[in-house]
């Protein structure tokens, strides 16, 4: 309103439980309101970090399909069995990494397949799919930490 004096401001309180003190200038004040480590949090950026290596998986398939590769011989001229194995995880390891990234439970799930498939048919089959000591530790390494992280976050619903 116009000729009214405004109302002055609350002055700052010494009383610690007042609400009008100066707690929130003091540096240390936010730390009660820090946010705790989440499981979720951390199971999203899991999926979503996998789901960029499995990108990339998968379009090294392509490549091998397309023949991207200088010293490659022609996709077609390979056996049935290597051109049947390459189209298999071309396909299923871009579906598994869009399912990693939406971070859905199916994702999660084809991409458990896509692994186990690919540790299954380079251990029976070592000539169509390469898998060495290294390759099959990180597997293994990525396949305990998503069931760890994932066991983990699911405690906290």
């Amino acid at each position: 309103m116009i000729g009214q004096p405004r109302p002055e401001p609350p002055s700052a309180s010494p009383h610690p439980e007042d609400p009008r003190n100066d707690a929130g200038l003091r540096p240390f004040a936010l730390k009660a309101e820090r946010r705790a480590f989440r499981w979720n949090v951390a199971l999203v950026w899991f999926m979503r970090a996998t789901a960029l290596l499995w990108i990339a998986k998968g379009l090294s398939f392509w490549a091998v399909i397309l023949g991207a590769g200088e010293s490659m011989t022609a996709f077609d001229a390979r056996p049935i069995g290597f051109q049947t194995t390459v189209i298999y995880f071309g396909i299923v390891d871009l579906i598994a990494a869009v399912g990693l990234w939406l971070t859905t439970a199916w994702g999660g799930v084809l991409w458990l397949i896509a692994v186990m498939s690919h540790v299954v048919v380079a251990l029976f089959f070592p000539g169509l799919l390469p898998l060495n000591a290294t390759l099959g530790l990180v597997y293994v390494g990525l396949i305990a930490s998503y069931l760890a992280i994932s066991f983990l976050a699911g405690g906290e619903e």
